[in-house]
């Protein structure tokens, strides 16, 4: 028999499954079956989480004793109080019985047993705010949370969303101490700060008052004496332990005459190659500044196609000599 709570669920799946079932469909691409399969299947999510939550209301239990923070007991129990919930499906309603007391707010029991959050977005949405806002523009994670989901956010909601991420940082840090280290191993601490231009309202006071005295700044870009007193530090730390791999001199050079590195020689290898680079880069940069090219040019006795050789002119008067000198021996 059918659950009388599912029967909107159910009507959605049977449209979509007549819809596939038509001529029409046939018809179609796989880009045009994927978009209306994403559409009309995130709206089949929603009608299955918005009937489970009916359900769960109908189902709910009477509590006898429901006492507040403030010691008084809720004797009074009302059906019918719903409110919104926005999902990553959609928005859903939740049905609960309110407690109540006079002169006291509604308590809900069957909040806490969803743990519902107390705004309005659910905390799928909440998540997926906290994971696109670091990689762009409150604004490109508005966009991206709704091309995942279809649900329009504006940029303060995100904004907010990310916020309450991160409100349990300390309490998560606290649940999840590390062990002890062993006597043996290192404690290494690392820090690290660096210094970001603030908004004029996010100064401290201090910086704030020697700001006004140095008067406005119109220019976009700043030189360095005009950086001042319109920063603030953000600081990062880290705590880890580590197991000591002392090194050698034997470790780093080589073993014998025949040059073979040695096992930990790779990281010098790197420095070298690092400098190298280095070197060849600053080399091209002066180049450029002085106005000569990078690289040899293509002699003037060589075709286009793939260098295809071609007679060289018996007239030129610097017939075989470097190409790279020709034209370019005086700056």
């Amino acid at each position: 028999m059918e659950p009388a709570g599912f029967a909107s669920s159910r009507e959605q799946f049977e449209s979509l499954i007549g819809f596939l079932d038509e001529t029409d469909a046939a018809g179609l691409s796989h880009a045009e079956l994927e978009e209306r399969l994403d559409r009309d299947g995130r709206e089949l999510l929603r009608r299955l989480l918005a009937d489970h939550l009916a359900l769960r209301a109908v189902r709910e239990q009477r509590l006898e004793h429901v006492i507040g923070d403030e010691g008084i007991k809720r004797a009074r129990v009302e059906s019918g109080h719903a409110r919104a919930l926005e999902t990553v499906f959609g928005t859903v309603t939740v049905g609960r019985l309110a407690y109540r007391a006079p002169g006291l707010g509604n308590l809900h029991p069957a909040d806490a047993a969803l743990n519902l959050p107390v705004e309005r977005h659910s905390h799928g949405l909440r998540k997926l705010a906290a994971l696109e806002s670091p990689r762009g523009s409150y604004a490109g994670a508005a966009d991206a949370i709704e091309r995942q989901t279809g649900v329009r956010l504006g940029k303060r909601q995100v904004q907010e969303l990310a916020q309450l991420a991160a409100v349990d940082f300390e309490d998560f840090c606290a649940a999840r101490r590390p062990k002890r280290s062993k006597p043996e191993q290192l404690l290494v601490l690392s820090a690290d700060g660096k210094g970001i231009v603030m908004r004029p309202d996010a100064l401290r006071a201090a910086t704030a008052t020697r700001r006004a005295r140095a008067g406005p700044k119109p220019k976009p870009r700043l030189a360095g004496s005009e950086k001042l007193n319109c920063k603030r530090m953000a600081e990062i730390g880290a705590v880890y332990d580590a197991t000591p791999a002392p090194r050698t001199a034997a470790d780093i050079l080589a073993r014998d005459d025949s040059h073979e590195p040695a096992p930990g020689a790779g990281r010098c290898q790197q420095v070298v190659v690092r400098q190298h680079r280095q070197e060849h880069r600053h080399r091209h940069q002066t180049r450029l500044r002085r106005g000569r090219p990078t690289r040899p040019q293509t002699p003037p006795h060589l075709g286009r196609a793939r260098g295809r050789q071609q007679p060289p002119d018996p007239t030129d008067p610097l017939r075989g000599q470097s190409p790279w000198r020709k034209g370019h021996d005086r700056r």
